[in-house]
């Protein structure tokens, strides 16, 4: 059944067009990805993201037409059914190739994972009028991992986004979403200290997504395994929203509908 009414909160569901992803449980190719995706939208999915690339800790880069490769068969069938009426689409990559190919399918949200690295991803995304989702990384995904260091975690994030919002702003992007990156290129301390002052973004003006779906910070908490972590997952991402992001990227949409419908209906008494 379809939900009846979306959360205040948006979620965005996770589709991931690659066989080494982290989590098993996010992967699908060509006509099973549509049929998730239609599941994500009944249970009440506003944006539905779309990667071909793990970025998991360690992970390598691919070439630019494997990933186009990947990602093409699901892209054809969101534009050939019109998919893109009935939701939003983001494309999670930091590739132009690939980009712009979603974004003519039907596509309006680009989520890069490097931040603007790439001036020709901010070229692409202003091109098509498209949102782009910035976040914050500590070197890149083979690496990211290897003892990151910061003197102050959060004020450096800070700084981060108000330079990328200003880059992105001059290369006329309009609508900016920031991302502080759990998971990258950050220790279990880092990731604690961002979400405690989440609000510390609310003055750069931007909407902020919290991405820490099934994450491994989870297992350094309490051990287990990604199938294991949905539990921690909500802790996070209900206690990131109450402290001021309105995006939320995760594997479980369902679950995360009615979590986030009751703790909408408490803050309403």
């Amino acid at each position: 059944m379809q939900q009846d009414n979306l959360t205040t909160t948006k979620i965005m569901g996770i589709i991931n067009a690659n066989n080494d992803s982290f989590y098993e449980g996010s992967r699908f190719k060509g006509l099973d990805a549509i049929e998730k995706i239609n599941s994500m939208i009944q249970d009440g999915a506003q944006i539905i993201d779309i990667g071909g690339v793990s970025t998991k800790p360690g992970s390598l880069p691919i070439s630019q037409d494997e990933e186009l490769q990947r990602i093409k068969p699901i892209c054809d069938l969101i534009f050939k059914e019109k998919l893109y009426e009935k939701t939003t689409f983001s494309i999670d990559s930091y590739t132009p190739k690939v980009i712009e190919y979603a974004l003519k399918s039907g596509f309006t949200i680009v989520n890069d994972i490097t931040g603007l690295q790439n001036d020709e991803i901010a070229k692409i995304t202003a091109k098509y009028n498209a949102t782009i989702i910035i976040m914050h990384m500590q070197g890149e995904p083979q690496n990211m991992q290897l003892n990151p260091l910061y003197k102050d975690v959060v004020s450096e994030v800070h700084q981060f986004f108000t330079k990328k919002i200003q880059k992105a702003t001059q290369c006329g992007i309009s609508n900016i979403i920031i991302d502080v990156g759990i998971g990258f290129g950050k220790s279990l301390e880092h990731n604690l200290s961002l979400l405690k002052n989440m609000d510390s973004f609310l003055n750069l003006g931007c909407e902020i997504l919290i991405a820490a779906s099934r994450k491994s910070m989870i297992d350094k908490i309490t051990p287990s395994t990604p199938q294991e972590r949905l539990s921690g997952t909500l802790a996070i991402h209900l206690d990131s929203v109450r402290r001021g992001a309105t995006l939320v990227r995760c594997h479980d949409v369902k679950e995360h509908f009615q979590a986030l419908k009751v703790q909408e209906a408490i803050n309403t008494i």
